[in-house]
């Protein structure tokens, strides 16, 4: 199956000025021009292009995705080097979600909280019954 870059964009939300930037920077390597040398995104283009939407959402910067492509072009000598990023890379993701763990258990108390308040009509009952738990986590 075989994309053009409008579509391309459409499928990843990207801007088609996003794509031509990738393109330009090296970030999908082998990409096929037609005839009228209209980029033509394969299925090799779309996997990359899932590749870099991803490490982008996990906050890798376009340099260190820069940096992935063109250890995949080494080939198997690169295969440590990429193991080793998509590892920590991991870790940079699970402290994210621990991160968004937490941010979400403070608003399920404030919407506890709330509700109370809410249905008592006054914060005066549910000020002095809800201990709320981010007084009392340490700073890490």
């Amino acid at each position: 199956m075989e994309y053009t870059i409008g579509e391309a964009a459409k499928r990843f939300n990207l801007n088609i000025s996003t794509l031509r930037y990738y393109d330009k920077q090296g970030l999908i390597p082998n990409l096929q021009k037609n005839q009228s040398g209209n980029r033509i995104f394969d299925e090799n283009a779309i996997t990359c292009l899932i590749t870099i939407e991803c490490l982008k959402e996990s906050g890798m910067s376009l340099k260190e995705i820069k940096t992935f492509i063109d250890w995949c072009k080494d080939g198997d000598l690169s295969l440590e080097k990429r193991l080793e990023m998509f590892l920590q890379q991991r870790k940079a993701v699970e402290a994210q979600i621990k991160e968004l763990e937490d941010t979400l258990a403070y608003i399920d108390f404030k919407v506890g909280y709330y509700t109370q308040a809410v249905n008592d009509g006054t914060e005066q009952y549910v000020k002095e019954s809800m201990i709320n738990p981010r007084l009392f986590e340490t700073v890490q």
